[in-house]
């Protein structure tokens, strides 16, 4: 694994900045090292101390691979179960490739034994549920985790693959079933799909059960009979009856007033709609058939299904295909229902379809994010019977339009747009500064901190289009930055690299900090810095003419002269008017003087003067052009200027 993509990986959103300035320092000693061989940027955690070590790392990691691969799945077999079913929080999130950097944006590892794989971003009682492929509505809302969450419901073909679990603390293998966690009151009765009846709001209303659709509708005055009223149990206290119902004829739950006076059965004469209503002598009830007519078949014509009127003939009615033709032309047949009706339409009427967001889930291409808003004709257009449901989905340009102009066509990305963005959030992008480092430009220094739009703007490329650009041919720093010197190190910049660029500003600057010019030797200029001049800050010398804002670099005047203001009022200036510092003064340093004072004076420092110092002499001060200034010439040359006359004692 590549240092920097564990770097990036382990060290928080805020810090990076200050990581990252400290890895510009220790990156360059790390090169050798990791061109040469694999290294481990730090210990294992306590689940996988048992895998430290070198020779294990292929345990968990994929050489030879062009992308970082891991193998975290061939221990986490019940990770791989669940993804494999498209169920749990793994799944829900988009997890399509373990063996990838998915599982590592969370699990991060090589932070030491005591730091935690698994950690919550936001309480785990505020987790979002629905993440997990099942959403607390209803009563569930209220339950707490542990209530749930317990080692007796995790389901038992689960457990094997669960052993480097704590089952009392692990949150996977709970199933979705209601019967995973709640005792089935019909005993086996009705299956196991609570939910077809029930939900989690009303349990004992099961408003969710639809009679029509068992051996018995209920019709007329059934429909307001209780529950309780005809599923009885069979023994006082037992579970209510629901299976093996008798309902052959009325007599099953009814007491024949007639007291078996009429042969005829009930239904004959009698509807459930009134008792006391009897029906009419010619009009026959389809409801009492094996196929009630439901929605708009009540209005379709008797000898549209019964052909010439032969009302004995058995008809086929399981599926709708055996009366109604398939205008989809079988694109459903690969269904588990094999294309019935049934699963879209209802008998109420054809339109609306009942295949929604939810019932998307079970295709080959599940809505997420911004997808789920939108409308199903933007997909599949419109075409009447040429409809087409099956539709490319494997690459996100089989529906949209590449909005970077094949910028991004070639290796690593070619052209996937999931590579950067999310069906979320089409804006926010998931390119990171540690992506940008494998990029033609990686982002070091004080552009590190750049945001992305001052970079890739309409109008930063020769393009004219309103096209973010994103691939720059030209990537020297004048490509973005005006050149401030207006071309003075030019030749400078037009220095060549061992890879034979150009070295531009960096032949002088830096990407940390425009102002650090560590690249610029002073010493191979016509003024080498020596002695107090390396002290000296380059604006002290390097000045913006007068009226002007931008610093002239050449022509900057040599002389001590040029830069310092002469102290001694002119005392030593020759016939041009100007005094040359450099005959008493060296540049490392003002004091002492270089002056000779035996060759360029009239008296030479001989016996007893030898070692006096020079302002024991020049002492006297005046004023020159205001200021105090050394009095040098003329100095008297007589002993008794100095010493006074001792005749005169």
């Amino acid at each position: 694994m590549r240092f920097s993509h564990l770097f990036w990986q382990c060290v928080p959103a805020r810090p990076k900045l200050i990581a990252f300035a400290g890895l510009l320092v220790i990156f360059p000693l790390l090169i050798p090292s990791l061109v040469s061989a694999q290294i481990s940027p730090g210990p294992l955690s306590k689940a996988h101390q048992s895998l430290s070590g070198t020779a294990a790392c292929n345990s968990c990691h994929q050489f030879g691979a062009s992308a970082p691969t891991f193998k975290c799945v061939d221990c986490h077999k019940e990770i791989a179960r669940l993804l494999a079913e498209n169920r749990g929080y793994h799944a829900k999130i988009g997890m399509k490739n373990p063996n990838s950097k998915d599982c590592v944006r969370c699990h991060l590892e090589h932070n030491g034994a005591d730091f935690p794989l698994i950690h919550w971003e936001t309480p785990v009682k505020q987790f979002d549920h629905k993440l997990a492929g099942y959403p607390l509505v209803g009563k569930h809302a209220s339950v707490v985790c542990e209530n749930c969450h317990l080692s007796k419901n995790i389901e038992s073909d689960l457990r094997p693959l669960l052993k480097r679990q704590n089952l009392s603390k692990t949150y996977l293998g709970l199933s979705p079933k209601c019967i995973a966690c709640h005792e089935d009151y019909h005993k086996g009765q009705l299956g196991k799909d609570c939910e077809s009846c029930h939900n989690t709001s009303d349990w004992k209303g099961a408003k969710q059960f639809d009679h029509s659709k068992t051996r018995y509708l209920l019709t007329g005055l059934h429909i307001r009979v209780a529950c309780e009223g005809c599923h009885k149990p069979d023994v006082p206290g037992g579970p209510a009856r629901f299976k093996d119902m008798k309902f052959g004829s009325c007599t099953s739950c009814h007491v024949d007033p007639h007291r078996g006076e009429f042969k005829q059965k009930c239904e004959e004469c009698h509807t459930t709609a009134s008792w006391k209503k009897i029906a009419p002598q010619f009009e026959f009830d389809h409801s009492k058939t094996k196929y009630p007519l439901l929605g708009e078949h009540a209005k379709v014509a008797c000898i549209s299904c019964h052909l010439g009127g032969d009302f004995k003939k058995p008809l086929a009615f399981e599926n709708c295909m055996e009366c109604h033709k398939d205008v989809h032309g079988g694109q459903f047949s690969g269904r588990p229902q094999k294309g019935e009706c049934s699963e879209c339409h209802k008998v109420e009427g054809w339109k609306p379809s009942l295949f929604g967001v939810k019932e998307h889930e079970t295709s080959g291409y599940p809505l997420k994010g911004k997808h789920v808003s939108v409308k199903c004709e933007s997909c599949h257009i419109p075409a009447g019977k040429e409809t087409q449901y099956k539709i490319k989905f494997a690459n996100c340009m089989d529906c949209h339009k590449d909005a970077h102009d094949n910028q991004f066509n070639a290796p690593p990305y070619n052209n996937r747009c999931e590579s950067c963005h999310t069906v979320a959030d089409f804006h926010r992008s998931l390119y990171t500064i540690a992506m940008h480092r494998h990029s033609r430009f990686p982002l070091t220094g004080a552009h590190v901190a750049i945001p992305c739009a001052d970079c890739h703007a309409v109008g930063k490329t020769h393009r004219t289009d309103k096209i973010l650009p994103f691939r720059f041919e030209d990537t020297s720093c004048t490509a973005c930055h005006t050149d401030p010197h207006h071309g003075e190190f030019r030749d400078r910049m037009e220095r060549r690299r061992p890879d034979g660029k150009a070295f531009g500003c960096e032949a002088c600057h830096s990407a940390k900090s425009w102002t650090e010019v560590n690249g610029f030797d002073h010493a191979k200029t016509n003024f080498p810095l020596l002695g107090a001049h390396r002290t000296v800050t380059c604006g002290s010398c390097h000045k913006a003419p007068v009226g002007k804002t931008e610093i002239v670099f050449k022509g900057t005047p040599q002389a001590c002269e040029a830069c310092h203001a002469e102290p001694h009022g002119g005392q030593f200036a020759d016939h041009t008017g100007k005094t040359a510092c450099a005959d008493c003064h060296s540049v490392q340093r003002w004091v002492p003087s270089t002056f000779d004072h035996d060759k360029r004076t009239k008296l030479p420092l001989q016996g007893g003067h030898a070692n006096v110092k020079c302002e024991k002499c020049h002492s006297l001060t005046e004023l020159i052009g205001g200021n105090p200034v050394v009095f040098y010439k003329p100095t008297p040359l007589q002993c008794e200027s100095c010493h006074g006359n001792p005749a005169a004692k």
